[in-house]
């Protein structure tokens, strides 16, 4: 993937810097990615402008990374798949048999672990404060 391409949006992304969607946001910026936070109720997370739902971000998205609890994520996987990513993390706390099950349904890659580890960062690096 190229870093032009490297986007991501965070579905359940938040500006309390406690939650991991917040770290999230925090992790992938780090790293040089573009971030899309995802979250009805936020016009911002971290500086990046949030948006209410995948569908209405404004251009193709490569990676997505989910911090929602699992009937909030099977009810988000056809939107997922709409969006048609290279990759999806299901993050501890947002998996389940029945997102793995629907996500091979729907054709979406998702990988069940913690997202901000596998861009090569570690939750511990983005402190509360």
């Amino acid at each position: 993937m190229s870093p032009s391409a490297r986007t991501v949006a965070v579905l359940g992304a938040s500006s309390e810097r406690r939650k991991f969607g917040n770290k999230a946001v925090r992790a992938f910026a780090a790293q040089g990615w573009r971030v899309f936070p995802v979250n009805p109720r936020e016009s911002m997370v971290e500086g990046w402008p949030a948006f209410p739902t995948l569908g209405a971000i404004p251009e193709p998205v490569s990676s997505v990374t989910v911090y929602v609890p699992p009937p909030v994520g099977l009810r988000l996987l056809p939107e997922i798949a709409a969006v048609h990513p290279e990759q999806v993390w299901f993050n501890p706390g947002a998996e389940s048999e029945e997102i793995r099950s629907a996500a091979t349904r729907l054709g979406v890659p998702v990988s069940f672990s913690c997202s901000i580890i596998a861009i090569g960062s570690a939750p511990r690096d983005f402190p509360d404060a």
